[in-house]
Parts: structure tokens; sequence; C-alpha cells
């Protein structure tokens, strides 16, 4: 392991998914260790990313989940220092990270996703809630563009609902999403190198599978095989990779997506710094396709470039 000189695992920031990064920079600390790996945890919320140089680093792996960490600005620095990391470009993380702006790239290029509109915190009026509701078909999705872990998601079946929820979505971003509601089931699909691992299928009591549902409940089901024919399988892959291309995404990360009651897949978005706790989806599609967690977090530190 010596190929990879000192190597930093840069988790924590100020995002508003600080805990959950915290959690996931810990697991990956230890399953570098574990792989003899000279690992080193630096919280980004209080560490100058510049003293990365003087203190002997040579390879960043970045569990920093959320703005700061996800949004290529993390990305742009190490490359300004000239310190290969893991995960997608400065490009591929920006985008993906833009849920509104990753929507519009994939129906620009047929890839399918759901009806959606954009409200701005600074044009939006309550009032126009219903007209906003009446657009679709039934009930929608708020989402704040630029946040994960489904913090500030609200699911909306009225106006004064819809009202709420994107006053709510507004805490946490400027630009709210309004998706279409799809009735069916989730997958995930993890993302590793050019490979799409096997998928998970995720069933909760809850109406939606929000930030209780991920990090605090303990019946959310994962379904990994996830009962698809091999042919649906392999659909679902490929259709995975090529939302992943198709944002600039790279090195690994994860592709959400639901699939109609009709049997019509539609890509939700592009996380390119997943969870990473031992109990988090990407090991767990890792273990089924062979990949213990420490060979996964080697493999993707392998990747950094």
């Amino acid at each position: 392991m010596s190929q990879f000189g000192k190597v930093a695992v840069l988790y924590g920031g100020r995002s508003a998914e600080r805990e959950v990064s915290l959690r996931s920079g810990a697991a990956v600390l230890a399953g570098l260790e574990r792989a003899g790996v000279d690992a080193h945890g630096i919280d980004t919320r209080d560490y100058p990313l510049s003293r990365l140089k003087e203190d002997g680093f040579e390879r960043a792996f970045i569990v920093v989940h959320g703005r700061g960490g996800e949004d290529g600005t993390l990305q742009g620095a190490l490359e300004h220092l000239g310190i290969p990391y893991t995960g997608s470009r400065v490009l591929g993380a920006a985008l993906a990270m833009d849920k509104i702006r990753t929507k519009q790239v994939w129906q620009a290029m047929g890839l399918p996703t759901a009806e959606f509109r954009v409200v701005h915190k600074n044009d939006f009026n309550p009032g126009d809630a219903a007209v906003l509701l009446a657009q679709f078909r039934g009930p929608v999705f708020v989402k704040p563009s630029h946040e994960g872990s489904s913090i500030g998601m609200t699911k909306a079946t009225d106006a004064a609902t819809l009202a709420d929820a994107i006053q709510e979505a507004f805490r946490f971003d400027d630009e709210v999403l309004i998706e279409s509601f799809i009735e069916g089931d989730e997958y995930t699909v993890s993302i590793l190198g050019e490979r799409a691992l096997p998928a998970i299928r995720l069933r909760t009591p809850h109406d939606f599978y929000d930030y209780s549902a991920k990090y605090q409940s303990g019946d959310t089901q994962y379904l990994c095989p996830c009962g698809l024919s091999e042919e649906d399988e392999r659909e679902l892959g490929e259709l995975s990779l090529a939302a992943f291309r198709a944002v600039a995404a790279s090195g690994w990360g994860r592709v959400d997506l639901m699939r109609d009651r009709q049997g019509q897949w539609w890509l939700l978005e592009v996380n390119t710094v997943p969870g990473m706790t031992e109990t988090s989806l990407v090991p767990k599609a890792a273990k089924v396709a062979g990949l213990s967690f420490d060979q996964l977090v080697v493999r993707v530190l392998e990747m950094a470039y």
C-alpha cells in the first residue's frame, strides 16, 4: 500500500450533511487503515486545505458530503494544490450536485426523468402554489436544488402543503425543484469505475425514502439482489451508467432511480460522494459484487488521479 503515500481522508465540513459525513469518514479511514494504507482523517471544517502540501499528503480520499465537498469547490482546491483525489472532477461534481441542471442535461439528452418546474426564492409568491400544482397530474416532491440526504425535501398533495414545502426548501437553497411524484419502487445503482454494481431496491414504510428512513429508522429494507430479471438488471445498469456519464461524473458514485407501475425507469439524481459507512448503499452493492468494505475503499483510492 506504500504506492498511495500519505493519504488524507477528508470528511466533516460545514454542510447540512456534516454528521453523515463524519460517520462516512470514520468508516473509510478505518477501512484504509485495516488495508495498510497510511491514512489520516481530516475534518475540513477546521483544517486549512493549504496545509495538505505542508503536511506531506500525496493523495486525498473525499468523503465530504454536500456543499463544500461534493459541489466541485473541494475538487478545484485539490487540483490547484496538485493533489490527486477520489471521485468526479470539478465539472462532474458541480453539475451532479445541482439537481435542476442535472435534470436539464438528462432531458436534453433524451434520458428519462420526471416532469419538473423550477422556483426561485426572489420570484415566489405563496399564492402561486395552486397554479404550480395544477401543472402536474398529481402529488409532487419539493427539493432544494443543492442538498442531499433528502434534506429539505417534502411531498405535497395540495396547494397549501406545496406553499409550505417550497418555503421550507428555501431555508436551504434559493433554487427549488418541484418534481412530479412517481408511484413505484425506488432503486439505487452504485458506479465503480466503468462498472455498474448490482442494483439495490429500497423498501420503507415511510411515505418516501426520507432522511429518517435513510439514517434513523430501523425498518428500511435494502434488497440486493433486488429481484429484477437479468435483462431488466442489465437495462438498469446501462441507464445508470449513461446518466452518470451525462453529467461528467467519474470514478465512483451512485445513481438513484424510480420504476413506475408500468415498468418505466425514471432518473432522480446522481451522488458523486455517497454515504460510506459500512451499512451504506455503495458498500452493500459492493459486497454482493464480491468486494469487502476494505477492498472497496482501496479500489476507490486507486482511481484517485
